[in-house]
């Protein structure tokens, strides 16, 4: 039989009549694996991909099979054809003579390409992912080897491509819903519908075919701040028609419109200083909201949840689900608010502060936490107290506290202010000890001649600790008799130096020094500081903080360019 066949074959078609980009009739010779044998009367057999077979289990050796023709004949000899591609060219000439565009045809999608996907309704067509739904896909894999009718939006005779489209007949059959949808409901009617959008103002809501807006003010009795925060896209909702818009095709919807207001009444059910009980069901930067009943919630503000935490954010106290206590410290029922408290249902540690450290009492502890602006100490499990920079040294400008103090440390210091209401403790340092500027001019006076080592060089001279802990600055002007361009050529640091004291300002805490004057005469030495008085008279006498703000520099660490 296959003989037969292959000489009828051989006889319409003889060799040298098989053409490029042609449709002929081939035998399956043979099935081997995912490859299909046919004879096409050329000097040897083609070979299909199983996977162009709509039903590959269908076939048999000596099945006729209609294949195109890519190349008669490749490099080895061999014909190069394609099953699918002959169905793809009858099927074209079929769909060109029978359809055009705004013909729905069939289709099964086989493929994904970039932009969309590709369909079979007898020829591959294109599916733009636009025109897949009426909203965009998440994934284009969930669709692959789906079958729907789909629209003929357009026809390339030259290129021979279709471009189809899904979402064209969704909108159709959606629009003759909302027609006969408009002309059935009426104001007042509860209807199911879906979630379907999510916008900062309300909810698009699908029923049956028909969007309408529940705005976020008919949400929930209770005041929200995003539709978010009640819904969910894909959930299912009861609302009420509160509005029809029939030219417009517009709905408004309600939800709350669906339940009694739960604010009436609100406290008589919910008094002020009463302990209610509720779950935590959203939580912001600055507090938790918890809800006692639907439609009516109460928010824990972080600073009503502990007396002795400092709570930077509610989770660190509650989460989302917890079950809680707390106690009503105010309602506002025209706003719709109700303020609650933690803290409140126990008793305020700070009330027992002044009495536990009374100002004048040496304390201890150890440092928590440092800002630019002072150290935190904690005297005990949440009551911490600030010992501010101007409070840390009698003789050091500090600049900030971490030049003393690293966290961890254990420091002593005394009680110097409470402020029990806005729980604030004031400690100091330096109080510790008696200021040495007290008796400055008493132990430093004009004309006094001291030894000590220089800390720091500056543009503008070097600095010069003395006894005490206490600095002085010997000016450029005063370190030799001749002009010093650069101190660092002259001075460094760890240089000890003999210098005689110019000049002493107890309010301000400056105390010149001058090398050259160490061993001037009485009257040199005064009319040295009429001069210097005078260069002075034309600057002021920079204060050390200034001079480092200046140079905006570590302390430890300065010196001249």
């Amino acid at each position: 039989m296959v003989s037969t066949i292959m000489e009828e074959l051989l006889a319409s078609h003889p060799i040298g009549a098989l053409q490029a980009d042609s449709v002929v009739t081939g035998i399956v010779t043979g099935i081997h694996g995912n490859e299909v044998a046919i004879d096409i009367g050329g000097k040897s057999e083609g070979v299909v991909p199983m996977h162009e077979f709509d039903d590959p289990e269908g076939l048999e050796v000596g099945a006729e099979i209609d294949v195109y023709i890519e190349n008669p004949e490749d490099k080895d000899g061999n014909p190069v054809i394609s099953h699918d591609k002959a169905l793809q060219k009858k099927n074209w000439k079929l769909i060109v003579e029978n359809c055009e565009e705004g013909s729905v045809l069939p289709g099964r999608i086989k493929g994904k390409v970039k932009g969309g996907l590709i369909v079979n309704i007898g020829v591959d067509a294109f599916l733009p992912a636009s025109q897949i739904d009426t909203q965009a896909p998440i994934s284009l894999e969930q669709y692959l080897g789906q079958t729907y009718d789909f629209k003929i939006v357009k026809i390339n005779k030259e290129r021979k491509n279709i471009v189809v489209s899904r979402r064209e007949l969704i909108e159709e059959e959606r629009q003759e819903k909302r027609k006969a949808l408009l002309n059935e409901i009426k104001v007042g009617d509860i209807r199911g519908g879906v979630v379907k959008n999510i916008t900062d103002y309300g909810v698009f809501i699908d029923i049956d075919g028909l969007d309408g807006l529940l705005h976020i003010t008919d949400i929930s009795w209770g005041r929200i701040t995003h539709p978010s925060e009640v819904v969910h896209v894909g959930q299912g909702l009861d609302v009420m028609i509160i509005g029809i818009d029939p030219e417009k095709e517009r709905v408004s919807l309600g939800l709350k419109q669906t339940k009694q207001n739960p604010w009436d009444n609100i406290e008589r059910r919910y008094p002020i200083g009463s302990r209610v009980s509720g779950r935590v069901v959203n939580m912001v930067a600055y507090g938790a909201f918890v809800e006692l009943e639907s439609g009516v919630e109460g928010l824990v503000h972080v600073t009503e949840m502990s007396w002795v935490k400092r709570v930077n954010k509610p989770s660190e106290v509650v989460r989302i689900g917890d079950e809680i206590d707390a106690k009503v410290i105010g309602i506002s029922k025209e706003d719709q608010k109700i303020a609650l408290s933690l803290k409140q249902l126990e008793e305020n540690p700070w009330d027992m502060v002044c009495r536990n450290y009374p100002v004048g009492a040496h304390v201890r502890g150890k440092v928590r936490n440092m800002t630019n602006y002072g150290a935190f100490i904690e005297l005990e499990e949440g009551i911490d107290g600030m010992v501010h920079v101007s409070d840390i040294s009698w003789t050091h400008t500090i600049n900030n506290p971490s030049e003393f103090f690293k966290k961890g440390d254990e420091v002593d210091a005394v009680v110097l202010s409470i402020d029990a209401e806005q729980q604030r403790i004031a400690l100091g340092i330096k109080q510790l000890a008696t200021d040495p500027w007290s008796e400055i001019q008493r132990k430093y006076k004009i004309g006094t001649v001291v030894t000590g080592k220089v800390t720091k060089i500056a543009p503008y001279g070097a600095f010069v600790k003395l006894e005490d802990d206490i600095e002085g600055l010997i000016h450029v002007s005063q370190i030799t008799e001749e002009r010093v361009e650069k101190v660092k050529e002259v001075l460094k640091v760890g240089d000890e130096v003999t210098a005689r004291i110019i000049k002493v300002d107890k309010d301000e805490r400056h105390i010149g020094l001058s090398i050259k004057a160490a061993n001037y005469d009485e009257s040199a030495f005064k009319a040295e500081i009429k001069a210097f008085d005078k260069i002075k008279g034309n600057e002021e006498f920079v204060s050390l903080s200034n001079m480092f703000d200046n140079l905006d520099v570590k302390r430890d660490a300065v010196e001249e360019e």
